[in-house]
């Protein structure tokens, strides 16, 4: 394993320094505009701000990376996020840190093209998996263990506005001193949404469904866990044992949709989702059965996209694979802006335990969805299933790290 990973530690090494320079900063910024009573519907729409901006910058960095190269694109994409990260601890109104979210959002997916890119280009195709998966544990990692700079603005309010923008700009040192050589930057042409969803139905709308539990969970979670009577450490203990759940369950979930019928664990992880967050509404009280819900379903709700992913891939032939992936990419990520806003409008009428119905209604109106594909659709037989393979929610160029896509496909 170490071999595998020793030509791309640069890269890992930067991602989960910049992860846990930046991957709280949602927290924090949903707990400070929770204090100020901004009321949930505005800081939804901030959530969603940010997954406008990783929309935005999935589809336009490439453009930016051809024209100054990758190293000097990061370096960019970097500076830009540590000024706006800087920004927050000058002003706060709600319009100012919306637009800064949309700036984060944009650079962020500039970060991971740049990286995402590179990582394909520089894996040989028999280690795509393993190079994968040790992006996905840096990547995680580093977001949830940054929750705990959350117990460091008690003192001081700026101060982990500055402790992010100071790991954010390290974050830039492994990339601009390596001697690697840069990448040809690939074209990533998603594939017709129409094609998208008659190739499989159930993958295109679970993939939305996932961006929209995800999206509201990320948006509005820890404003649900500040109603709820959690202090600053227990929240930022709860959104990490959310985060890092997540990597736990999905190499299991994973291993069984490879046994078995995917469409039918597809469902069962929905349905969990469902049960889980409807658990964590009715729950409504700290301490440790709130923490192990979290994790539970953390494991569950992170498992979605990529099971939507290889469900789609069984239906499509090699080629269109990267295609499809880079599709249910931007799908996930306009669920992902849409999850903040409704969520939000489910607590201003439901309270705070509305976050969580919100969430379990969406996962099981998916799974009713999905029962209907099955009556009217058969399933591949299991062993004519593709390999599960984890992916990350990031940009179109993380499918190009899938060992089924194909070098450069």
């Amino acid at each position: 394993m170490l071999n595998v990973i020793r030509p791309v530690q640069s890269l890992l090494t930067s991602i989960f320094i910049l992860m846990a320079g930046g991957g709280f900063v949602p927290t924090l910024v949903s707990v400070r505009l929770e204090a100020a009573d901004a009321g949930a519907p505005l800081i939804g729409l901030v959530g969603s701000a940010y997954f406008a901006g990783l929309t935005i910058g999935s589809l336009e960095a490439a453009r930016v990376i051809r024209r100054v190269g990758h190293i000097r694109a990061f370096a960019f994409f970097v500076s830009l996020l540590s000024a706006s990260t800087l920004a927050y601890a000058l002003y706060q109104a709600a319009g100012l840190w919306a637009a800064l979210r949309l700036i984060d959002g944009f650079c962020v997916a500039g970060v991971y093209v740049c990286l995402e890119s590179w990582l394909n280009d520089r894996a040989e195709p028999t280690q795509r998996g393993s190079v994968l998966a040790a992006y996905m544990v840096a990547l995680y990692a580093g977001q949830g263990l940054g929750q705990f700079l959350l117990n460091l603005s008690e003192d001081s309010p700026a101060r982990p506005f500055l402790l992010a923008s100071i790991l954010v700009s390290l974050a830039a040192v492994p990339v601009t001193l390596t001697r690697a050589s840069s990448p040809v930057l690939g074209d990533y042409q998603a594939l017709p949404m129409r094609s998208l969803y008659r190739a499989s139905p159930l993958g295109m709308v679970g993939a939305v469904a996932a961006g929209v539990i995800l999206g509201g969970f990320y948006g509005l979670g820890a404003v649900h866990a500040q109603r709820i009577g959690l202090d600053l450490p227990a929240t930022a203990a709860f959104m990490s044992a959310v985060i890092l759940g997540g990597v736990m369950l999905q190499w299991p979930l994973g291993w069984l949709s490879d046994r078995f019928d995917r469409r039918a664990v597809i469902l069962g992880a929905f349905a969990g989702t469902a049960a889980v967050a409807l658990a964590m509404a009715l729950l409504g009280a700290p301490g440790t059965p709130l923490l192990l819900l979290g994790g539970l379903f953390g494991g569950l709700s992170f498992a979605l996209y990529p099971l939507c992913v290889a469900h789609t891939n069984d239906r499509l032939t090699a080629a269109e694979r990267v295609g499809a992936s880079a599709g249910l990419v931007l799908v996930y990520s306009a669920g992902a802006a849409a999850g903040p806003l409704v969520g939000a409008a489910s607590m201003s009428a439901l309270g705070s335990t509305g976050l969580f119905l919100f969430l379990a209604a969406c996962a099981a109106v998916t799974v009713g969805f999905g029962l209907w594909r099955v009556a009217v659709r058969p399933s591949p037989p299991c062993e004519q299933q593709q390999a599960y393979q984890a992916l990350p929610r990031t940009t179109p160029m993380s499918a190009g790290l899938d060992p089924l896509s194909g070098e450069n496909s």
